[in-house]
């Protein structure tokens, strides 16, 4: 097998020519839009859809969609490599076409839609002409599907939805929500959830009241997760994504690249939130020396870029398997695995960071304290971290053979006699020269 860690020199070329665009068109986007979901936004109404009409142009429009879909079909390494400049700003990836959750809904659109879903939902949303919704976690279940509430039960030609959803992001901005409601209660655990398409606008559908994160001001900043009720909403029979109690299968198909993509765009973050560090390292002095001599500072420099390292590597190497196999499942590990470090990096270095910059790095005027609030974000994004590190270790052992001996296969008084009886004539001869 070989190894090889390098980019060629032509997709190298799309990398540097992202790595730019980003730094100057798109990262000062960051101060003047306030959501790039907003499509009734005026600002960014003006000043996104050029820098979207440079990428189209440049050919890098959507690139984790197949060209039958008007992308490039780029694997996730590729997308992976893409996704690590992109995370560093909050625009950047409505511009390149690959917005969360929107990529996640169209790839579903994408395996499971129906020739008239697709044509009503998926073709606006690929031009992000539409913003979408995924709106199935729930207030007294969190993201287990096996104790979700939200019903639909079939009316003739018409499904209606009861029940209540928790942190449906974007669905202030959406015009289409996927929602994952119970629909077959007989049937085993993983069987029972469908996933329906219904228009935001649809009589019913109530935004409870939308939520911010942490480190946003309630009555200031306008939260982008909704917790939405579901009253008698009636949809049609055909807007049914997928087969009735598939609603888990499809979840699972949105997830796995998803993941991936997540990572990556977080390693970018904590790429820029490293350089921050270090600048302030070389440049603030205290107690008669610059705090790059500080040996505490340069452990907690140390400590950051071995951590970043790694898991960029891991992350990497994980989009290589996806690659290589075209199985999710069989990369479930690895993407579990992903998902469990990325808060964990994250929150330390956002952390460290804070504290090499004293008083300021805990104000407003630098970003750290939001990072910090985003680690736990991303901890419960796609699934809470405890979940997936029980995948972990559950595929980890299903690699292992259990020894049905008294001492362990590798107890040493075994292994010493194993290894007497093969090497027993070369120990006699030399026991009987002695």
């Amino acid at each position: 097998m070989s190894w090889d860690f390098e980019t060629d020199e032509e997709f190298q070329a799309e990398l540097d020519w992202i790595d730019e665009f980003v730094r100057t068109e798109i990262e000062p986007l960051d101060f003047v839009v306030k959501s790039p979901y907003d499509l009734n936004d005026p600002i960014r109404a003006e000043v996104i859809p050029p820098l979207q009409e440079k990428v189209q142009a440049r050919g890098l429009w959507a690139c984790h969609l197949g060209p039958e879909l008007g992308g490039l079909g780029y694997g996730q390494v590729k997308l992976a490599l893409m996704n690590e400049i992109l995370g560093r700003a909050r625009s950047a990836p409505t511009v390149f076409g690959c917005q969360a959750p929107d990529t996640g809904n169209s790839e579903i659109l994408a395996h499971f839609g129906t020739d008239e879903q697709k044509e009503r939902f998926l073709e606006p949303l690929l031009r992000n002409e539409i913003v979408s919704c995924y709106s199935m976690t729930e207030p007294q279940g969190g993201a287990d599907p096996k104790v979700f509430t939200t019903r639909a039960e079939l009316d003739g030609d018409e499904w209606v939805i009861n029940g209540e959803k928790w942190f449906s992001s974007n669905a202030r901005y959406s015009s289409f929500l996927i929602v994952m409601v119970v629909t077959d209660p007989d049937n085993p655990p993983y069987q029972q959830q469908s996933m329906f398409l219904v228009p935001t606008d649809t009589p019913g559908v109530e935004i409870v009241r939308n939520v911010g994160l942490g480190y946003e001001t309630p009555g200031v900043d306008e939260g982008s997760h909704a917790y939405i009720r579901y009253n008698d909403v009636r949809v049609p029979a055909d807007n049914l994504l997928g087969p009735r109690g598939g609603g888990f299968v499809v979840a699972q198909t949105r997830l796995g690249g998803g993941r991936i993509h997540h990572a990556m765009r977080t390693s970018g973050r904590v790429q820029r939130i490293f350089d921050m560090m270090c600048e302030r390292a070389i440049s603030r002095t205290t107690q008669g020396e610059l705090l790059s001599k500080k040996q505490m500072v340069q452990e907690m420099i140390a400590d950051s870029w071995i951590e970043m390292e790694m898991f960029r590597l891991l992350v990497l190497r994980t989009a290589w398997r996806i690659d290589k196999y075209q199985d999710y499942k069989r990369v479930r590990k690895d993407i579990s695995a992903v998902k469990v470090a990325m808060p964990g990096v994250y929150r330390n270095i956002a952390s460290r960071a804070l504290q090499i910059h004293g008083s300021l790095g805990a104000s407003w005027e630098m970003p750290f304290a939001k990072e910090v609030i985003e680690s736990f974000h991303m901890a419960l994004a796609d699934g809470p971290t405890e979940v997936h590190k029980v995948q972990v270790a559950r595929r980890v052992l299903d690699d292992y053979v259990p020894c049905d001996d008294l001492f362990p296969t590798m107890h040493l008084p075994k292994r010493q006699a194993a290894a007497e009886a093969q090497y027993a004539d070369v120990l006699e001869r030399h026991l009987e020269t002695q």
